[in-house]
């Protein structure tokens, strides 16, 4: 048979190792977040500039898609559509259209140059090469709108990922294709 060895903690090392205890899950807890994972945050944005031709008059042009995919799942469960529109104005948005993902602690949206791959393989590749982030993730569902800041050149970007910043993964990623 084996032997059970019961330590007993006495005095002053017993406080000591609960308190270390309760600090380590106080860390764990705030690092994981896991609450947000029973919270949604739904997002209802109109697309910029989408009534501004017929305001401003003939001369001004319409919102236009130039790059567009599906979203697909890496860590979590993602789905929805990443477009790149340039609006009337010249300027350019990145449109997530029914987006539907988990929430998570420090999401983010990312413009990059990295291919986008199916499953594990492409959980982590989007911080390899170029990137640019649009900001934090506004909500985990939805559809919403991230300004490109003037001066990114949008050709240089093929795909699009929501990343979680504080883990270095992919949560879902989108390859761009332009449209004609």
């Amino acid at each position: 048979m084996g032997m059970v060895v019961v330590v007993l903690v006495r005095g002053r090392w017993r406080w000591a190792l609960l308190g270390t205890v309760v600090v380590v899950l106080g860390v764990g807890t705030y690092w994981f977040q896991p609450w947000k994972l029973w919270q949604d945050a739904t997002v209802t944005e109109a697309l910029p500039g989408a009534s501004a031709p017929a305001a401003a008059g003939p001369a001004a042009k319409a919102p236009r898609t130039v790059a567009e995919g599906a979203l697909i799942s890496h860590e979590h469960t993602t789905s929805g559509t990443a477009k790149v529109i340039r609006l009337g104005d010249g300027s350019y948005t990145l449109r997530l259209e029914n987006l539907d993902t988990s929430n998570g602690p420090d999401l983010r949206v990312w413009l990059t140059d990295a291919p986008v791959k199916e499953g594990v393989a492409g959980w982590r590749v989007f911080d390899d090469g170029k990137h640019v982030s649009l900001g934090k993730l506004k909500g985990n569902k939805g559809d919403q709108n991230y300004e490109i800041p003037a001066g990114v050149d949008v050709s240089e970007y093929t795909s699009v990922a929501i990343w979680c910043d504080r883990f270095d993964v992919s949560f879902g990623a989108a390859p761009l294709a332009g449209r004609a």
